[in-house]
């Protein structure tokens, strides 16, 4: 009825006085509603728009629900006014009333139901990150969510259940968008996780006298230190370099250097969630400390003639006899000039061919990747 009463008053008629507007339909049927008019060849026809106020008044004694006194005369004009104002206003009131309702489901479907995430967490995503951060007790953890998986993948969900009901933590089955909006459209493969986030450890933490070192001089020990790293793709390339070759303690320089953030983590392919990472608001000073303490400080250089005076050696070429700490610099810039000072030596990778122009320099985790293997491949072994 209110919708009724919307179409007489956009027709200009007092819908106080009317009922239904099929009433004034010509042919009403004998319960109220509407017949179609037969059309010119027996069949129906179209539906003619209501007549006079008058014709809407309904009579009780009348079969057809209309007041005998009140039929309006053929072709009156009042009849042709109230035809044309009242079936545009009827066409465009239901179009807008359906249109309306088709965009809001769509919204309602496009846009996936937001998770409320517990203050100060962040969500780690993607299956080697949340496995082992489920299997450590670095971090708080408060629920796992899960998409419905089949085939190969079920097995591995499956696994997740388990170690997630181990750790007494949550588990919650929801939709790809939800993930993704979760993890704000990064690769979740399905899996993530919410827990505290990781800090960089202290360095006086770092700087406690090794026992190992102490009693044997000639302990092979290596340090990754990082200058001024920004991105989080190549951290995560470096970390998940250096836990897989044996470095010992990763260092970085607080100052416009990437946190430890899930995406991270995720290029670590996990790594972050076990290695220790340290970091110094003072890196001169540290570097100087970790010399006057007989550690070798090794720089890193794309070209030999970008060195300031300090001798560069090919990295096949550097022999591993003692403490040594390996310096990379930023991805732009490479090593400040206070940094490259303060280095005994620098190494290069020698280029296996003739390098065009533009392109004369490794990515800073492939570079550090490649270094780290030509010094780790000469560790001692334990039984030698």
């Amino acid at each position: 009825m209110e919708l009724t009463a919307r179409v007489w008053r956009a027709a200009g008629l007092p819908a106080a006085r009317c009922g239904p507007w099929w009433w004034g339909l010509r042919g009403c049927s004998a319960n109220g509603g509407p017949e179609a008019a037969p059309g010119p060849g027996g069949g129906g026809g179209r539906f003619h728009a209501p007549a006079l106020p008058g014709a809407c008044r309904a009579s009780s004694t009348s079969p057809e629900g209309l007041a005998p006194q009140s039929q309006p005369r053929p072709g009156h004009r009042s009849q042709e006014r109230g035809a044309r104002l009242a079936a545009p206003a009827a066409a465009e009131l239901w179009s807008s009333r359906e249109g309306g309702l088709w965009k809001a489901r769509k919204r309602m479907e496009r846009k996936p139901l937001v998770i409320a995430r517990t203050e100060g967490s962040e969500i780690l995503f993607g299956i080697s990150p949340c496995s082992v951060a489920l299997s450590q007790s670095r971090r708080d953890l408060f629920r796992l969510f899960l998409k419905q998986s089949s085939g190969s993948r079920r097995f591995v969900m499956s696994e997740f259940v388990l170690q997630a009901t181990a750790r007494g933590v949550p588990v919650h089955y929801v939709n790809r968008k939800q993930l993704d909006a979760l993890c704000r459209g990064h690769v979740h493969q399905g899996v993530c996780l919410e827990a505290t986030p990781l800090r960089f450890k202290s360095l006086a933490e770092a700087e406690k006298p090794d026992l190992r070192y102490e009693e044997s001089p000639n302990q092979q020990l290596i340090w990754l230190v990082l200058e001024q790293i920004q991105d989080p793709m190549n951290l995560g390339a470096l970390l998940r370099s250096a836990y897989f070759l044996g470095v010992d303690r990763v260092v970085t320089s607080q100052r416009n250097s990437c946190p430890l953030t899930p995406t991270v983590s995720k290029a670590s392919s996990g790594a972050m969630e076990v290695l220790d990472v340290y970091s110094t608001d003072d890196l001169q000073s540290f570097l100087k400390a970790k010399a006057a303490e007989g550690w070798e400080v090794l720089g890193t250089v794309s070209k030999p003639e970008d060195a300031e005076n300090i001798p560069v050696i090919s990295c096949s070429e550097f022999r591993w006899n003692k403490p040594v700490i390996i310096v990379i610099g930023s991805e732009g810039d490479g090593l400040s000039l206070e940094t490259q000072l303060l280095c005994h030596r620098m190494l290069a990778i020698p280029p296996g061919r003739a390098l065009h122009p533009g392109i004369e320099s490794l990515n800073v985790s492939v570079a550090t990747g490649i270094l780290l293997h030509s010094i780790c491949s000469q560790k001692l072994r334990r039984d030698e």
